[in-house]
């Protein structure tokens, strides 16, 4: 059922931009969805629709906001065998492969992550959002693995956004990079923005964009005559930009083995240990892997903090390098 929000500007907040102001009076709402419903039309100061999220308000400003009812979601069951990780009445951890994407998009409107939730539990599953995307808070890329959290209603969806979007989610992914970077750990702090060369890929800016931040630190680099230099590294995310990790590796110039668009293209080296050659030119993904998942349970209240180990493509890579680097 549609649900209007009726608002009226006081003297504290003249001059505020209006998603900001909607997030401070509705604080369930998160400020991605209140954005969207702005650019839906769907917000009226003074009965004038709006469709700048930025527009600044004035004092005694009438504010409306229509909120639809949420849309549901038409999607194709698909069979695939889901590691959950855990599950309540709330949401759902998922540990999810590398090589399925997590929800419908050009190319690809079967064979997804919200597909297979579709088909594990159709009923249960939040749909404020995309009416393509129910239950999806937040994605990794189709050619990572590692864990992801669902929200089986629109209460926990909305909890677990504001969550996102005040980047106090703890994330951290392992990853294997080309070369080694000095200092070993660190923090790159850059904008990130979409490629201007390809819209399908981001970029480091130093004009526009968004805050990207990604701390860093090396555990092991690999390292002598019979391999090229490697280095695993750990990343832990203070923001969650489109490929950030991705680019930001690419940006140092010590791009993460497998990837294929921020790449540097595993290339014939002389003298390298061949069963290492082999799994490295056979890998279909990238080494890039989110091992540690923590929030604030929406419901309990509670942080709860999830690991997931390294699938077996990944391992395998990491123990032939241990035994031809000794």
């Amino acid at each position: 059922m549609e649900k209007k929000i009726n608002l009226i500007v006081n003297k504290f907040e003249n001059d505020l931009r209006i998603d900001i102001f909607v997030k401070k009076r509705e604080n369930i709402i998160s400020r991605t969805r209140i954005k969207n419903l702005i650019l839906d039309s769907k917000l009226r100061i003074n009965k004038q629709i709006i469709t700048d999220p930025s527009k600044k308000i004035s004092l005694n400003d009438r504010v409306e906001l229509i909120i639809p009812e949420p849309k549901k979601a038409s999607l194709k069951p698909y069979k695939f065998n889901l590691d959950i990780v855990f599950e309540d009445k709330d949401l759902i951890v998922l540990n999810k492969p590398a090589g399925i994407v997590m929800h419908p998009g050009a190319g690809n409107f079967d064979n997804t992550i919200v597909n297979a939730l579709m088909n594990y539990n159709k009923n249960s599953l939040s749909n404020i959002g995309d009416e393509l995307r129910p239950g999806i808070v937040h994605r990794i890329d189709k050619n990572t693995s590692g864990l992801v959290v669902i929200a089986k209603n629109n209460q926990t969806h909305e909890h677990l956004s504001t969550q996102f979007n005040k980047h106090t989610i703890k994330r951290i992914y392992q990853l294997l990079i080309w070369g080694k970077i000095r200092p070993s750990k660190g923090k790159i702090e850059t904008l990130i923005t979409r490629s201007s060369r390809n819209r399908q890929m981001m970029e480091v800016s130093s004009r526009k964009g968004k805050k990207a931040i990604t701390n860093y630190q090396t555990l092991e680099i690999f390292e002598n005559k019979n391999i090229p230099t490697l280095s695993l590294l750990e990343c832990k995310l203070e923001t969650g930009r489109t490929h950030q990790i991705r680019v930001h590796m690419n940006y140092l110039g010590n791009s993460i083995v497998g990837d294929d668009k921020y790449k540097k293209k595993f290339k014939k080296i002389k003298d390298i240990d061949q069963s290492l050659e082999k799994i490295l030119t056979e890998l279909n993904r990238q080494f890039l892997h989110a091992k540690t998942l923590g929030f604030i349970h929406p419901s309990k209240n509670k942080e709860m903090i999830f690991n997931s180990i390294l699938p077996q493509e990944l391992e395998i890579i990491l123990k032939t390098l241990r035994n031809t680097s000794k």
